[in-house]
């Protein structure tokens, strides 16, 4: 994503004592789009990742076309851990982007209470699959547009809530996953989306 400086910390903050609710997040979107790089700006411990170097093996079999730069991907998912308030801890697992890891994705969905779409814009297409199998799952999510530096058309939110089809109750909201307090927003922005969905159940007769 260019040469802008990463913000991942280099401080672990153990989880607190009065910790007591903890909720599953899970990561999805196309290869190479920045999960990774998501769940290790924002975790609060060293993020377990089953990254593994790029081989001719994956030649003709996994698309790199935007992403020709990458050379380690994602065999089975990422974990990391962030504490939003002393009480809430999110536990964040990072899908693996490439079609022939998505067997894996019914099987990190369980349990899940939320996700987020992490969105390239170069790449929009890949999006589809996540957004299907989240809708299908019935699990609440929102959508984070990954603004890379060599992209050039800077579509608006609107414009990409249109081409992927999006209601306009589903969040969208612009980030940068090298940016640890953008990581961090758009966790809170999908917070906020699975506590009002849940009033909006309670008040429902």
């Amino acid at each position: 994503m260019g040469s802008a400086t990463s913000e991942l910390s280099s401080h672990r903050t153990p989880l607190a004592d009065a910790a007591e609710t903890g909720l599953k997040i899970v990561i999805v979107g196309g290869f190479g789009v920045g999960k990774t790089t998501l769940v290790r700006s924002v975790s609060e411990i060293r993020p377990l990742n089953t990254e593994e170097v790029m081989t001719q093996a994956g030649v003709g079999v996994d698309e790199t076309g935007a992403v020709s730069t990458k050379t380690t991907t994602t065999v089975a998912f990422d974990f990391g851990r962030i504490s939003l308030t002393e009480r809430m801890v999110l536990y964040l697992f990072g899908a693996p982007g490439q079609e022939r890891f998505w067997f894996l994705w019914d099987r990190l969905f369980s349990g899940t209470l939320g996700a987020v779409v992490l969105v390239d814009t170069r790449r929009m297409n890949d999006s589809w699959y996540a957004i299907d199998r989240l809708e299908h799952h019935k699990t609440p999510f929102v959508v984070a547009v990954n603004r890379f530096d060599d992209d050039t058309h800077r579509y608006s939110l609107e414009e990409i809530r249109q081409a992927l089809a999006l209601p306009e109750h589903v969040p969208m909201l612009d980030c940068d996953a090298r940016v640890r307090q953008s990581g961090k927003d758009v966790l809170i922005t999908l917070v906020d989306h699975l506590y009002e969905l849940a009033m909006a159940q309670e008040a429902t007769p």
